[in-house]
């Protein structure tokens, strides 16, 4: 087979990335303006970059796009994990191969020559996404329906308590997708593979 025709992302998750790239943008700039409305932390995120217009209507946004991310997000795991991608794309892990990887990555060498294989940075920082976006998921349940969740809530630090970690969860959410976007600006091609497949 050509290098041009290698399959690097059956169809199936290419669709599921363009939709969680959806969901995440709209559950961010809508989080934010339902974030202004108290600013707990003592500062606003200007509304020029949030969406919604005003409390209730980002509260729509907000719940609009959280069943999108978490009905493609359990069909994204259950598939990952049905076809054996999961285990093939992102494992084994190696501390060793890691602290090697960040370092060619500073060094501006960590090599992209076999798109259809993961460095073991990209490994963590995929697995990293997921395990945050539980994250989310389990503390805006706990904002959304606190009495519900009792026990979880509990588990998080009460209803401040996971109100905390849902922001600063989405902060390393925002943070990853910011390098996720450089990295693809650095590697063009990717998003070729992204959007084609091959």
């Amino acid at each position: 087979m050509k290098p041009e025709n290698q399959l690097i992302h059956p169809g199936w998750l290419r669709i599921m990335h363009w939709l969680n790239a959806l969901a995440v943008v709209v559950l961010m700039m809508s989080g934010w303006r339902i974030y202004n409305a108290t600013a707990f932390l003592g500062f606003a995120i200007p509304n020029d970059i949030t969406l919604g217009g005003w409390l209730g209507g980002a509260i729509q946004w907000h719940f609009a796009a959280m069943w999108l991310l978490g009905i493609n997000g359990l069909l994204y795991l259950a598939l990952n994990l049905a076809t054996g991608r999961l285990l093939r794309k992102f494992f084994p892990l190696s501390p060793r191969a890691f602290v090697a990887d960040v370092l060619a990555a500073l060094k501006g060498k960590l090599a992209h020559a076999d798109p259809a294989h993961y460095n073991m940075v990209q490994r963590l920082a995929y697995l990293f996404v997921m395990l945050d976006s539980v994250l989310l998921v389990a503390s805006g349940l706990v904002l959304w329906k606190s009495v519900q969740f009792a026990l979880l809530r509990e588990l998080l630090g009460g209803y401040e308590g996971a109100r905390l970690i849902h922001f600063f969860a989405m902060a390393a959410l925002a943070a990853f997708v910011a390098i996720h976007l450089v990295m693809v600006a650095l590697v063009p091609r990717t998003l070729v593979y992204m959007v084609r497949g091959r």
